[in-house]
């Protein structure tokens, strides 16, 4: 059961950090800073990817699932320490050019979350 739900979980990652790049460029190209929606978006964001994370870790020291191999865990660690470090390197601030980067953390999420279901297996 614990199996399906890091799978469907990851599933929901996925659409939600892409939703998040969609709604962070249109923020910029409509140069629109970040305000309390999209800080309240990222916050959600990131606690879905370490309950993500939380999940898989206990289903690897559980035994409920066989070793997925490095690639995967350095996948999750990436994608767990994403938001935060473009929060640490724009200092917190609202500004337009910080949507931006913001939304191209989202973008590289993407990816990142893809590349951790295609290692992991999940189905």
């Amino acid at each position: 059961m614990f199996i399906i739900l890091h799978s469907r979980l990851a599933n929901t990652v996925f659409l939600y950090v892409l939703v998040m790049a969609v709604w962070g460029f249109w923020r910029f190209f409509r140069k629109l800073g970040v305000d309390s929606n999209y800080w309240g978006a990222l916050v959600i964001a990131e606690v879905l990817i370490l309950l993500q994370g939380a999940l898989g870790i206990w289903l690897r020291l559980s035994d409920s699932i066989p070793a997925r191999g490095w690639m995967h865990i350095l996948y999750g660690i990436v994608g767990a320490i994403g938001i935060p470090a473009v929060y640490f390197y724009t200092k917190g601030q609202d500004e337009n050019k910080d949507m931006l980067v913001y939304a191209a953390i989202f973008l590289f999420l993407i990816g990142i979350v893809a590349r951790a279901v295609a290692t992991g297996g999940a189905a």
